[in-house]
């Protein structure tokens, strides 16, 4: 009876504190839980009334420190290793569909604009070939982000079919289909004349 009333003070003091007691302690309050029972039965006429009202409350104790001791033994399965059947899934939100379709309107494409070639005017270099001119073609134009003009020129061999223009030359071509492996410009006039 001693044993018992040290029991139930120990985990009396162990809820206090919010400790649990020592696994011994726990050992020892499993085995005897179900006696105390009857030594209740046998206390009420003793004239104990502190030990009756404390015993139903250690036994309710008991019992959650028991059941929290066996929950750790069994570890929870981990979600990540389930097979896809067995997981969970997300529900998609459904988008309610419209009566009616909305007509295509498809707009005509814009006709190619015919006969827009691209022109460049610039000075001849070279006419050394037979009807073939280089057109040293300069282009000045500033910088997208430091706004510094910048100054380039390009070569472009031109077809001559008069052999007409001369070194020095100002002269405008126009874009044309391929004539040969770098010719891809003809002559259209002479500006001006060097002197």
């Amino acid at each position: 009876m001693a044993d018992e009333e040290k029991k139930i003070e120990e985990t009396d003091e162990a809820e206090v504190s919010g400790t649990t007691p020592a696994p011994d302690a726990q050992a020892e309050e499993a085995a005897p839980e179900a006696a105390p029972a009857a030594d209740v039965a046998t206390e009420e006429p003793s004239g104990v009334p502190e030990a009756v009202e404390e015993t139903p409350a250690a036994e309710e104790a008991a019992p959650d420190t028991g059941s929290e001791a066996a929950a750790p033994a069994k570890p929870a399965k981990s979600q990540r290793h389930l097979p896809r059947s067995a997981r969970r899934t997300r529900s998609k939100v459904v988008r309610e569909k419209p009566k009616t379709r909305k007509p295509i309107a498809r707009t005509t494409a814009p006709e190619p604009e015919l006969g827009r070639r691209q022109e460049r005017r610039g000075v001849v270099v070279s006419d050394k070939g037979d009807k073939t001119i280089v057109v040293k073609v300069d282009m000045t134009k500033s910088h997208p982000k430091y706004r510094k003009v910048v100054r380039r020129s390009t070569k472009f061999h031109a077809h001559d079919e008069g052999n007409q223009a001369g070194v020095g030359d100002t002269v405008r071509i126009v874009e044309t289909r391929p004539i040969s492996k770098s010719k891809r410009w003809r002559l259209a006039e002479i500006v001006e004349k060097a002197r």
